[in-house]
C-alpha cells in the first residue's frame, strides 16, 4: 500500500493507493474540504439509434427557452435550449449538424444535470 498526498483547489487528501489486483483504496481528507462543484455533463452522448445523439443539460436549472422543434435541421453551434441556473441563461448548443428527431423538455421546466433534452439524427 502507498500513502500519497493530493492537492485539489487548496484542499490537501492524504490517499492510500492498493497496488493493482486490490479491490480497495482509502481516501481521508487533510482538512474539511469546501463543496466542489460537480462536473458538467458532457453535451452529447450517443443514443441507442444508430447515428444520433443525445444532447444532455450541463448543469441544473430551468428551460427559459426551447427554440427548435422535431424535424428541424441544425448546424454544429446552433442553439437548442436556454437554461437559467442562478439568474444565468445559459444556451445548449448542437454538438454536430444533423436533425431534431425530439424535444424532450418544455419553457419552465425545471430539468437534472445530465437532463435529456434534444435528440439528433
Amino acid at each position: 500500500m502507498k500513502n500519497l498526498r493530493i492537492t485539489v483547489n487548496g484542499t490537501a487528501y492524504d490517499v492510500q493507493v492498493e497496488e493493482l489486483g486490490s479491490s480497495s483504496a482509502s481516501v481521508a481528507p487533510a482538512a474539511a474540504p469546501a463543496a466542489a462543484p460537480a462536473p458538467a455533463a458532457k453535451p452529447a452522448a450517443p443514443a441507442g439509434a444508430a447515428g444520433s445523439v443525445v444532447v444532455k443539460a450541463p448543469m441544473p436549472g430551468t428551460v427559459v427557452n426551447v427554440v427548435v422543434s422535431a424535424g428541424q435541421a441544425v448546424k454544429a453551434g446552433d442553439d437548442l435550449v436556454f437554461i437559467e441556473a442562478m439568474k444565468m441563461e445559459t444556451p445548449v448548443k448542437a454538438p454536430q449538424d444533423g436533425t431534431v428527431a425530439t424535444v424532450e423538455v418544455a419553457k419552465g421546466e425545471s430539468v437534472d444535470s445530465g437532463k435529456v433534452l434534444v435528440t439528433l439524427n
